[in-house]
């Protein structure tokens, strides 16, 4: 029983790491949403390639995914994340060359090495936290809790280069956020000799070599194929409302002639990721209590009843709304009606990566590590269906791209509903 809870009390400094790292994540990751704006402006882009950045940096997942799944295989947990924050650091430091040489292309690559480093990130941290707390509902509440500390970072990001970027002008460049990119310089510094010195458990690496002969892998379980396109989906979900509401608000030609200042929509896209973070500190607080499947049911069902009104109501309805601002307070903005709805979807897609990735791998044992790397190939629809969503803008209008959301939101439905039931439990995990 002593040796019991020592093994509880030594998982507290990991579960804390991996904390940490979910904050780094989200950050990094969520540099592209402002920058998006910036780009569209220093480099007179047009929507779908403001969104290339963001594309670079989720593209990365597919190249990265499978490799990165491999790696924690075979040199462990520790060793994955210590490289991963390396490539980070260098991702950041590219981005900041950008501003100073003025290239989009410079851009592009550093964004696209900052997602190398964002999905061995994720390729660790995923199965980390959901091995420590067990599997099943409490492994699923320590991924949302992971979750909530993530959404602090992208709420920090989107309202701080806002604020310093302040009004979009002809001056407006990269350099502008170079205070944004030196915190995450030093994030990645400071996390690096953090985590080496701390021992993390490795609990595959008991595991035997995966027998030549095994004709199964985690593609052999329906449940986790479908899962998979349903995270590609999701983190294009998550992705896309925000980065397009941001270039919609900024738009003087969507916005009535009235185009936002960056600084307040910066607020009111920051305000979406506090949102996702209240939504997970609450589905972390009721995931021992309701079911993974019964959380995605009415998340999915609640975004799409969100983002249907959002393209149905008129966007010229104004409505003042509490937005998060930069000194962490809280202020009114006025803002089209359809923006409040489509923010409020950070309450729904809140919960929605934790509640599929438990269900993806459920059941899976042995399979477990090789399929969060497959998981995180497919995040590379974070990029993606931005970029589709981009387009759509371009060519039919910001509100009418988000029916792009609305059918991927009605696949996570179905698949919390019947996708996600386990239908190959005749295959040996052990």
């Amino acid at each position: 029983m002593e040796h019991q809870d020592q093994q509880n009390k030594s998982y507290v400094l990991p579960i804390a790491m991996m904390f940490a790292l979910f904050f780094m994540i989200s950050f990094v990751t969520g540099l592209q949403n402002p920058f998006g704006v910036i780009v569209k402006n220093q480099f007179m882009a047009s929507n779908l390639e403001s969104q290339l950045g963001n594309l670079a940096n989720f593209i990365a997942y597919a190249f990265m995914g499978i490799p990165a799944g491999q790696m924690l295989q075979r040199i462990g947990y520790k060793k994955t994340a210590l490289a991963a924050i390396a490539v980070g650091f260098v991702g950041v430091c590219v981005t900041f060359l950008s501003g100073s040489v003025g290239s989009f292309g410079v851009y592009l690559a550093g964004a696209f090495i900052s997602g190398f480093s964002m999905c061995m990130l994720n390729v660790v941290v995923n199965p980390m936290l959901n091995t420590l707390g067990g599997g099943g509902k409490r492994g699923n509440q320590l991924l949302q809790f992971g979750g909530a500390i993530n959404s602090i970072g992208a709420t920090i990001v989107p309202v701080l280069v806002g604020y310093l970027i302040g009004t979009i002008s002809s001056e407006t460049s990269i350099a502008n956020a170079n205070p944004a990119l030196f915190l995450a310089m030093g994030i990645f510094a400071l996390a690096f000799v953090v985590l080496a010195l701390m021992q993390i458990p490795e609990p595959h690496s008991a595991v035997k070599e995966k027998d030549s002969n095994d004709k199964h892998s985690p593609l052999s379980f329906r449940h986790f194929i479908l899962g998979a396109v349903a995270i590609f989906l999701y983190v294009g979900i998550e992705v896309g409302i925000p980065n397009i509401a941001n270039l919609f608000m900024t738009s003087s030609s969507d916005m009535n002639g009235l185009a936002m200042d960056t600084t307040i929509a910066g607020s009111v896209v920051g305000t979406y990721w506090f949102l996702m973070f209240i939504g997970r500190l609450t589905g972390g607080s009721l995931g021992a209590k309701f079911s993974s499947k019964a959380m995605l049911t009415f998340v999915s069902s609640l975004g799409l009843l969100f983002v249907i009104l959002a393209i149905l109501m008129p966007t010229d309805q104004m409505v003042n709304m509490p937005v998060f601002q930069s000194d962490i307070s809280f202020a009114f903005a006025k803002v089209p009606v359809s923006i409040m709805f489509l923010i409020l979807c950070g309450l729904c897609t809140s919960i929605m990566w934790g509640g599929i990735f438990n269900l993806a791998t459920e059941g899976l044992g042995k399979y477990t590590a090789a399929a969060s790397g497959i998981f995180m190939v497919m995040v590379c629809g974070g990029g993606i269906l931005p970029a589709l969503q981009g387009w759509a803008a371009d060519a039919f209008g910001y509100i009418q791209s988000y029916w792009v959301i609305v059918l991927a939101l009605i696949y996570l439905l179905f698949y919390a509903l019947a996708g996600s039931k386990n239908v190959n439990t005749d295959i040996d995990v052990k």
